[in-house]
């Protein structure tokens, strides 16, 4: 197989090292597995997903000079979420509608641009933004994986495509917004979709021609047509046995594996972490009751078949869109005196967790946030759900919220430190069911309710409750002890993803809009840059011609922005931007523009049967990108300015605003109902703006 440099020496090393350390063989002949000090070539930056890097140039001595080498403007004010990559001098990255920019990283000089050309309408189909959590490397190309669907393989010197296949058909609201990634000579990719009502699945392609390998379904699919003739038929008759009733299949299952997918090449395991159910209400997909497999729930694969290996799911019958696609971490960790090979991961519901990652065994789990929906674990391991949390059509508070305590947002770990290092977020929800609730195609299909009458009133006092003990953190975790090691405490929630280096530095982004390091045994910040806008993404470091570079995309947005409960304002921002830095950098970022003053909304005139008509329409057509009760989102629809009051129908019926990503729903709302949705808007300004 022929290697571009410096993979060539890299695979030569590993044979070497194979000889003398008892590596196997398919580890020490896989550059992806062990790259190069001073590369970041994957996700995660190798298999372990540790974002972990041997670099030491920048320190805790040196890193107040930490400065801008360059910065790049991406032209757009949407959620930029992307792990750049670096390998051989380039540096690549991805932005919104996957739009694909390779960059000289001493200078950051464009060297091509790609555009899949995303129909700009799939944005609908994007819970938080038509987002791009990154790329993947392999030899001479880069792979891609777009929104609508496809699995590209560009070429890495020019851009141009070498091949392209689709990863499902157009008939069901699937996207893809995580990153694709390759694992061996396999791209494994996955997709979003569970809030619409999909099926989730997760498939493999051979990265050389992009033919289809193996394909593994996550949950049951409708019994009348039998097999699905994929590798996942073998376990689909136990799995239908936790399902109930004869709607789930109708309504997708859910399970989509939107974010994390890891691998263990020594075990050949590619490890799905898995989304919510769909709809999120279990009393309205299972009859109230089942496991509900495989939502929520890593499930390892045999990595050359795709054949299930074993599973373990952290919230059997998920019915509050949590979700255990979060970062999944290799380590070889020493618990009771036994080493032991675990895969770690802080999904949504407030709980570490320590797995066997050859067996699945459950090791240890403890909660980092307030949490009330754990009584404990038996056991086997299998969590003890209250039934508290266990919603009817009478609210009920449950914490964490739908933010989850850890999102999406990078975790890391340090072999120097053994710790874990994470943005976690201390919050809570009140859920409740609607009455006579019937799923709308394309819409969010929660099953969720209880915004008017006796339900609505009994909202705010509960989740005034979880308000009051709201909080986000940098989170230092020790993972033996299941404690936290230390803690930083931040404004808000939204703080990016997190890599750390064997200088003992922390890196993050964070909603101060300040790009900043840590001192990773002790949570001391170190340094702290003005970003002008929230960088949620993960970072990377690199080495170049004997300098550390650090870079990170620097773009609020996604879903950090539309689950934001503490104020709902938008946070005043630059356009997003990717910005590099090394020691003694003088770049500087241009002033940010002043923000208009927000305009007072229109007077209320609308009788209160159409507004709460429109409260319950916009919760279930627009929340998922404009924010529950009109709070945050991709834009903050309380503060439309009087011109998009006018042009309101038109935006929503008419497809006015198609290429930033907003389609027309006329195939959902007809006029009525968009002026109900209008109401609602006006009525929520008048309360929380017109004061």
């Amino acid at each position: 197989m022929k290697f571009p440099r410096p993979f060539a020496l890299l695979a030569a090393l590993g044979l070497a090292a194979c000889a003398t350390t008892g590596d196997t063989p398919s580890r020490a002949a896989d550059p992806l597995a062990s790259p190069a000090a001073g590369e970041w070539t994957s996700d995660g930056r190798d298999y372990t997903a540790q974002r972990y890097s041997p670099l030491t140039q920048i320190d805790a001595s040196n890193v107040g000079r930490l400065g801008l080498a360059w910065f790049d403007d991406l032209g757009t004010y949407r959620g930029v979420e992307a792990t750049p990559l670096y390998a051989e001098g380039v540096l690549y990255n991805s932005l919104p509608f996957n739009v694909t920019i390779a960059y000289d990283a001493r200078t950051g000089k464009r060297l091509w641009m790609y555009d899949p050309q995303v129909p700009r309408e799939h944005a609908r189909f994007a819970c938080c933004e038509p987002v791009s959590r990154g790329l993947a490397l392999w030899q001479d190309r880069v792979i891609i994986a777009t929104l609508d669907g496809r699995l590209i393989a560009l070429d890495r010197a020019t851009g141009k495509p070498l091949w392209s296949t689709r990863t499902f058909g157009t008939d069901f609201t699937y996207s893809i917004t995580g990153a694709p990634r390759v694992f061996g000579d396999k791209v494994v990719v996955g997709q979003s979709g569970g809030d619409f009502g999909v099926r989730g699945f997760v498939s493999a392609y051979d990265v050389r021609t992009g033919e289809k390998l193996w394909k593994f379904f996550l949950t049951p699919g409708d019994p009348a047509k039998g097999p699905d003739g994929e590798v996942s038929d073998a376990v689909m008759p136990w799995v239908r046995q936790t399902w109930f009733g004869d709607k789930y299949w109708q309504l997708g299952g859910g399970a989509n594996p939107w974010d994390a997918i890891a691998y263990d090449p020594e075990l050949d395991l590619v490890y799905v972490g898995t989304g919510n159910a769909s709809p999120h209400a279990r009393y309205y997909r299972s009859d109230n009751q089942g496991d509900n497999l495989f939502v929520c729930s890593i499930v390892a694969l045999k990595g050359a078949t795709g054949e299930y290996a074993w599973h373990y799911q952290m919230n059997p019958g998920e019915e509050w869109d949590w979700t255990c696609t979060q970062s999944m971490i290799s380590a070889d960790l020493t618990i009771a005196g036994k080493p032991r090979k675990v895969l770690m991961q802080a999904p949504k519901n407030g709980f570490f967790y320590l797995l066997d990652r050859a067996t699945g065994e459950f090791i240890s789990a403890g909660a980092h946030v307030i949490q009330n929906w754990n009584d404990g674990f038996d056991a086997k391991g299998r969590p003890i759900t209250s039934e508290r949390v266990r919603y009817g059509f009478d609210p009920a508070l449950v914490m964490p919220g739908p933010g989850g305590a850890h999102n999406w947002f990078p975790m890391a770990y340090s072999p120097r430190t053994k710790l874990a290092y994470f943005p976690a977020y201390q919050s809570g929800f009140v859920y409740a069911l609607q009455p006579n609730w019937v799923p709308q195609p394309a819409r969010s299909n929660s099953g969720w309710g209880g915004y008017t009458g006796e339900a609505a009133a009994k909202r705010p006092p509960l989740q005034a409750q979880a308000n009051a003990v709201e909080k986000a953190w940098l989170t230092a975790w020790d993972p033996v002890k299941q404690q936290v090691a230390w803690q930083v405490e931040l404004p808000r929630h939204g703080n990016g993803g997190v890599f750390v280096t064997a200088s003992d530095l922390v890196f993050e982004g964070t909603t101060k809009q300040t790009f900043a390091a840590f001192d990773a045994r002790t949570g001391r910040t170190l340094w702290e840059f003005p970003t002008q806008s929230a960088p949620v993404a993960g970072g990377i470091t690199y080495l170049l011609d004997g300098v550390q570079y650090v870079a990170i995309n620097a773009g609020w947005g996604g879903g950090a922005a539309q689950i934001e409960q503490s104020s709902g304002t938008e946070l005043p921002r630059a356009p997003a931007r990717l910005l590099v830095f090394k020691l003694g950098g003088t770049a500087t970022l241009p002033p940010l523009a002043a923000t208009a003053p927000v305009e007072p909304p229109p007077p209320l005139r609308a009788s209160e049967e159409s507004i709460r008509r429109g409260t319950q329409l916009y919760a279930e057509t627009c929340a998922v990108c404009h924010g529950p009760q009109a709070m945050g989102g991709v834009k903050d629809l309380r503060q439309m300015s009087r011109d998009t009051h006018a042009k309101f129908n038109d935006i929503v019926l008419k497809g006015l605003y198609l290429e930033k990503g907003m389609a027309s729903f006329a195939d959902l709302l007809n006029q009525q109902q968009t002026d109900d949705i209008h109401n609602y808007l006006i009525a929520r300004a008048n309360e929380d703006w017109g004061r």
